[in-house]
């Protein structure tokens, strides 16, 4: 997924990259492999495959994307010990090599992850947020208008929430061609696009047994680094610090957020029915007792 994320940055010109794993040749092989691609595809970046920490000093940004994959009948959840583990360090070297970075975080459990590189860094929390919501939505979004006919672009769809089972789908505020789901589906089929956006990793686990997604959450991740780099102030749903936000305080989790220059800008408040505020309380429980097993 790092990669893919890097070859979906330098295809939008968004600045130079350099690619990290504790492998030898790896990431070098794939930063000549993705250099070659310039000439072809127009892009002129440096771009730096690297072992060493030291390479990546003063980044912007940092994306982690390091991790041990889910397995076919896995979930998210069964990775929090080894990721953990694994964020720390590379958050470590984070702090120590890149003070100033703001850091995005693609490793799972998402939510547990971004509170994990919050601690080890020590940065203020809007210059750490999570990748999930985004690529949640457009799941769902995917789903939505291949069952309506129509394209993706003409539908509009937030997911919140933990990134899991536990997400929330917020479909009263879904949209085809500007008109409510209501009136291009039945609550049958509404509900289980539902279930599939909650499954739609482990559909995609299951089905390339070796790996998981990325070639969208990569895409996600892109549009985040643009809008920060370029201080677009767009809104995302992405995992954020709440502090009394949506009733919750201490904890990451999925919310709209503007992200602009200084990372999170603003944390936007929707308005949720009784069943949408209890929904939002059962995750945030979940996304607790991650943490704070951790």
């Amino acid at each position: 997924m790092g990669s893919t994320a890097a070859h979906f940055l330098a295809m939008h010109g968004l600045g130079d990259i350099v690619l990290l794993d504790r492998n030898e040749g790896m990431p070098q092989g794939k930063m000549l492999d993705l250099l070659q691609a310039g000439p072809i595809e127009g892009f002129d970046l440096k771009i730096i495959g690297t072992n060493s920490y030291e390479d990546t000093a003063d980044s912007d940004i940092a994306v982690i994307t390091a991790g041990v994959p889910r397995k076919p009948g896995m979930s998210r959840d069964e990775l929090l010990a080894i990721n953990a583990d694994i964020v720390r360090s590379v958050g470590a070297n984070i702090k120590k090599y890149s003070p100033n970075a703001i850091v995005i975080v693609v490793t799972n459990p998402l939510d547990a992850m971004v509170y994990v590189a919050w601690k080890e860094t020590g940065f203020p929390a809007n210059r750490i947020v999570g990748m999930a919501g985004i690529l949640d939505s457009a799941r769902m979004r995917t789903f939505i208008a291949q069952a309506c006919g129509v394209d993706a672009k003409e539908v509009d769809a937030v997911v919140l929430g933990g990134h899991g089972d536990t997400m929330i789908p917020l479909m009263r505020l879904t949209t085809v061609k500007g008109a409510p789901i209501s009136k291009f589906l039945p609550q049958e089929k509404i509900d289980e696009i539902v279930q599939r956006t909650r499954n739609g990793g482990a559909e995609i686990v299951n089905l390339l047994k070796t790996g998981s997604a990325y070639f969208a959450p990569a895409a996600a991740v892109c549009a985040m680094v643009a809008s920060i780099l370029k201080d677009q102030k767009r809104v995302f749903p992405c995992a954020a610090y709440l502090s009394g936000e949506y009733g919750v305080k201490g904890l990451f989790i999925g919310v709209p957020v503007e992200l602009g220059k200084n990372g999170v800008e603003k944390i936007v408040e929707i308005e949720l029915n009784d069943e949408e505020k209890s929904a939002f309380a059962k995750t945030a429980e979940h996304i607790k007792s991650l943490t704070s097993s951790l």
